[in-house]
This record gives structure tokens, C-alpha cells and sequence, in this order.
């Protein structure tokens, strides 16, 4: 497959894209398509490490963007990884310029926690 432009370009969740590979999938079942070895084992991949579901997902990345410190490309990483400890999340911010105080990790992870129930 050959891209020759970008039309838009969006970021996801893996939950999001879970979602999005079984419409596609449901729709090549339904027209008798075989599914290629590279959508099986996105398909794979997705219900492998897919945490919650989208919806939950979407609203994490919300309340995520409403702290001060928070990035979309970081808050995405987040609703993927579903990060459990200080450590975990302290990991995702490795690259940034500023250091998150225990508050702030603690805020984070008991969002995360709300969006897993």
C-alpha cells in the first residue's frame, strides 16, 4: 500500500482502534473478503493489550487534558498503558522537562483507576 498524502491525521486510543479494526473486520466477513495476515495481527494486538473500552478510554483522555502538565500525545499513552504505580507513569513523563509532584501522579493514577472499573 502506497500513501500519497495525509488527509487528516487524528490520535487514538488502542481501545478507539479496537474498535475501529472489528467494524472493519465485521464489514470484510460480511462481503466474503479474507482478512490480510497484517489486520489479523492488528486485530491480535488490539484485544491483547486493550484495557477498557473506548468510551472509557475517550473520557480518561478528557480528564487527563484538564490537568496542568498534560500533553494529548502523554494522555493518550496513558489511556493505552493504564499505567497502576508512580513509577509506571513517572516513566511516560521521562522525556519532558518537568518533574510531577506525588499529588499530581496520584490524581493521575486515580483517574486511571476510575476508568478501569
Amino acid at each position: 500500500m502506497i500513501v500519497k498524502e495525509v488527509l487528516s491525521e487524528e490520535l487514538l486510543t488502542l481501545p478507539e482502534v479496537k474498535g475501529m479494526l472489528h467494524e472493519i473486520m465485521e464489514e470484510r466477513l460480511n462481503s466474503e473478503e479474507e482478512l490480510g495476515y497484517e489486520l489479523r495481527k492488528a486485530i491480535n494486538h488490539a484485544e491483547m493489550f486493550s484495557k477498557t473500552t473506548p468510551e472509557k478510554a475517550r473520557d480518561l483522555v478528557n480528564k487527563l487534558l484538564e490537568l496542568e502538565k498534560m500533553k494529548p500525545e502523554i494522555a493518550i499513552r496513558i489511556a493505552d498503558i493504564m499505567p497502576q504505580s508512580r513509577d509506571e507513569l513517572r516513566s511516560l513523563y521521562a522525556k519532558e522537562r518537568f518533574t510531577l509532584t506525588e499529588e499530581e501522579l496520584d490524581e493521575m493514577l486515580n483517574l486511571v483507576e476510575e476508568a478501569m472499573d
